[in-house]
């Protein structure tokens, strides 16, 4: 049971437990099926509770603390009538879930697929991206990680203003709406990650403070005060949080948590929250018993991150590594440069691929200091790989994807240098087509000061990037419905082609022995002149390599070949089957001949090679 909230039983009665140190009375105030004020009792560490017999499901309530105000629960599952309104009891009894065979996803295998709910379908809801599952599926996606669905104002947000980690979002679908996706995309060997914020809250509807010092002024973050995790008072504050974790996995059996940046959360205390979290987690293992994954973002290129609780590390499963999104990007569009001014050059990449962390303690420029410490050890499955997310593209003035931003080419090399990384890919909604919508950011707030200040925050934001005079209004709903993706596009033209290009390369990833293999000693390159790459991949077994060659050049350059092997092609960025103006039934290139001693690699040319081409390619 959660140290708060509404717990409702199977026999109809329901307890409702609420922390308010500070507060000398709290009365419970259902008003809905049946109004009435309840007395709660006050119970040790500042915690009261009422406990009610014969309660509706579809009861409605909220706290008075002091006889102040009614408030909704800080705890609550589910706001039907927003941030603002009443909480409501929710029966976790009564879902008919059918995953029960159930096990999950080896972390190595995993293959994520970064999506907002509001845009991903013109419904905007849980339900609605269950018939795209056993597409996604058919791709070589096998893991949704949904961007924030906690509750936050009205009804299109990012998620990152959320006020209420335990509820739902109500124009997602609430709780019932995020269990059906669940148990569909079990049905479909498909995991649900959510991505989940415990840096700090959103502004609308945060009463948390009319409770209990949930927040701190001794750090500040990005957002104002931190959350208190090591303060007076901090102990309720930490169950709070870790409690949200093993709500998630039992209640909704989501399969991992995304934790947004970690960096912003403090915490001195000599048991940490991550080692709190741990000792929870093992006390109570979730259904997928060991395969519940924790995957951090994290601004500080430390392999603490991932390192065990017990030698003072985080503990959690993977983290991100943004420096392989920097060392990439900056080669496929030059003008990221700017953005990224310590990358530029193949090397960066060449570091990024065998080590993991580019920046590993040298001086960084950007940041002013020395920074980072070096990954070299850390096994390739604890890094999570993109090209883009929601944050590359969504804090552009015109949230530009990549397919914006270069050609046809460079969107194929950058496929082909993400899916033969050693690490775990993650792509961004629409990525795999080449979906050339924007993803601007987009908030709806009820407060029209805080409206105001959205709107100028964010136009001071896009400013430092750009010299552009208009930017778009964040509040506007048109924002937001231009940020929807068009499913469709896949099945014709370029989009079409770059959708089979990515499903090609996941079926290899997914079934050659080398391109399984995580383990960093059997990840080494080559650069070839000063713009290409030769990325070699072993596999456990010797007789396992395979070799990708990436030219991020304008002009052909040659790549002489190991002597002591003979060589075929799996796959060719320069086959006609693969150009944006392919049309089925088309010729084919013809690739090197195994017996070549060397390869001139085409601009932007993206070429797959393998000791053994054909014995790992049956579908």
């Amino acid at each position: 049971m959660l140290n708060a909230g509404s717990y409702y039983r199977k026999n109809g009665s329901c307890l409702f437990r609420v922390w308010a140190p500070f507060s000398k009375q709290m009365t419970l105030h259902l008003v809905f099926p049946d109004e009435r004020e309840i007395e709660m009792i006050p119970k040790p560490e500042g915690y009261f509770i009422a406990e009610v017999e014969k309660l509706p499901a579809s009861t409605l309530y909220f706290y008075n603390p002091d006889g102040e105000a009614d408030y909704p629960d800080p705890a609550s599952q589910f706001q039907p009538k927003g941030v603002h309104g009443p909480s409501k009891v929710v029966d976790h009894h009564t879902f008919a879930w059918t995953d029960h065979e159930w096990k999950g996803i080896p972390l190595q295998e995993l293959v994520l697929y970064e999506l907002h709910v509001g845009t991903f379908t013109p419904e905007g809801t849980f339900e609605a991206i269950i018939p795209r599952l056993e597409t996604l599926k058919s791709l070589g996606v096998n893991a949704l990680e949904l961007l924030p669905v906690a509750q936050f104002p009205e009804n299109r947000n990012w998620g990152y203003d959320a006020v209420y980690p335990y509820a739902v979002q109500d124009s997602y679908g609430g709780p019932e709406g995020l269990k059906k996706l669940v148990d569909a995309a079990h049905q479909a060997n498909v995991a649900i990650f959510l991505d989940v914020v415990y840096n700090h809250l959103g502004p609308e509807g945060n009463y948390l403070g009319k409770f209990g010092p949930y927040f701190t002024d001794h750090y500040r973050t990005p957002w104002g005060d931190a959350i208190n995790f090591d303060g007076d008072y901090s102990d309720p504050v930490r169950a709070y949080i870790a409690d949200n974790i093993l709500y998630w996995a039992h209640y909704f059996h989501v399969d991992g948590l995304r934790l947004d940046a970690i960096h912003e959360i403090y915490d001195r205390g000599a048991v940490s929250i991550w080692e709190l979290i741990h000792k929870k987690l093992k006390a109570n293992p979730p259904l997928t018993g060991n395969r519940f994954y924790l995957i951090a973002e994290s601004d500080l290129n430390s392999p603490r991150v991932v390192q065990p609780p017990e030698s003072g590390g985080h503990g959690l499963d993977a983290q991100w590594l943004d420096d392989f999104h920097h060392a990439l990007y900056v080669l496929l569009d030059k003008k990221g440069r700017s953005r990224y001014a310590d990358f530029g050059t193949t090397r960066h990449l060449q570091k990024a691929y065998e080590a993991g962390f580019v920046h590993s303690g040298e001086y960084v420029g950007f940041r002013r200091r020395r920074y980072g410490r070096s990954s070299a050890g850390v096994p390739g499955e604890r890094f999570i790989v993109f090209n883009q997310n929601h944050d590359q593209v969504g804090n552009r003035v015109n949230g530009e994807r990549l397919s914006v931003l270069v050609d046809f080419d460079h969107l194929k090399l950058a496929m082909g240098a993400l899916l033969t990384a050693p690490y775990i890919p993650m792509l961004f909604m629409g990525e795999e087509y080449g979906e050339d919508v924007p993803f601007y950011y987009f908030v709806s707030h009820s407060d029209q000061d805080l409206i105001n200040a959205v709107s100028e925050g964010r136009k001071s934001l896009l400013a430092a990037f750009s010299n552009e005079k208009e930017f778009p209004d964040p509040v506007d709903l048109e924002t937001f419905r231009r940020s929807k993706i068009d499913w469709e596009k896949r099945r014709v033209g370029r989009h079409k082609v770059l959708w089979e290009w990515t499903e090609r390369l996941l079926h290899l990833r997914r079934t050659h022995p080398a391109l399984k293999n995580f383990n960093k000693d059997a990840t080494w390159t080559d650069l070839i002149g000063n713009n290409g790459l030769a990325l070699y991949r072993a596999g456990e077994e010797a007789e396992h390599l395979v070799l990708a060659l990436l030219n991020f050049s304008e002009e052909s350059l040659s790549f002489r070949l190991p002597d002591d092997r003979k060589w075929g092609v799996l796959l060719n960025s320069a086959d006609l089957r693969w150009q944006s103006t392919y049309q089925e039934g088309g010729a084919h290139t013809a690739p090197p001949e195994p017996e070549q001693k060397s390869v001139r690699v085409k601009p932007l040319q993206f070429i797959l090679l393998d000791r053994y081409a054909g014995e790992h390619d049956s579908r």
